[in-house]
């Protein structure tokens, strides 16, 4: 298969990584919920990356239920897929560094590193969904997180979360189509 055959094979197979976009709904409901509890901003901040944790086996089930190829082993293209995800490992020092230093905006540095990520999907996934909200999701994440209480933000992450569900429902259903 050539470049632009393996992209699409991601895209099919993999239903452009909507259960990982789906999963993050759950993820940051969870994050909301701390968000609310009534405790200190670094007690919020700890239980937040806790909340983080599950996504790969949450996108594993979810994966199921829609029935997306997980793994996709067969295309040399998924390998490139988690290396996107494993850079937001690196970009997470950031946030840890700002944990303890700043904590009131931990959550907001979280946003912008989540929307940031997903950029490189866009051109995976030849997703628009993916270049799109990739930069509203980090732009929003900053303007709001310096604004307003990171519960504020957290909701907003929820509200995002499912526009981009529904892009991207939209996206694999046209690309079924177009087969």
């Amino acid at each position: 298969m050539n470049l632009e055959e393996l992209r699409l094979d991601c895209a099919m197979k993999q239903k452009k990584g909507l259960h990982f976009i789906l999963a993050s709904i759950i993820i940051w409901c969870a994050v909301l919920v701390v968000q609310l509890m009534d405790i200190s901003m670094l007690t919020k901040n700890l239980y937040t990356f806790c909340c983080t944790a599950p996504l790969l086996p949450l996108a594993f089930f979810v994966s199921r239920i829609i029935k997306a190829d997980f793994q996709n082993k067969e295309n040399s293209l998924t390998n490139l897929g988690v290396l996107f995800s494993l850079n937001q490992i690196l970009y997470l020092l950031i946030a840890m560094w700002v944990y303890p230093t700043v904590p009131e905006k931990m959550l907001m540095v979280i946003a912008m590193i989540f929307g940031a990520h997903l950029l490189p999907y866009g051109w995976l996934y030849k997703s628009k969904t993916y270049m799109v909200l990739s930069v509203v999701i980090s732009v929003a994440a900053l303007l709001i997180g310096l604004n307003f209480a990171p519960y504020i933000l957290a909701v907003t992450m929820i509200g995002i979360e499912m526009l981009f569900s529904i892009c991207l429902w939209f996206e694999v259903k046209a690309l079924s189509h177009s087969k």
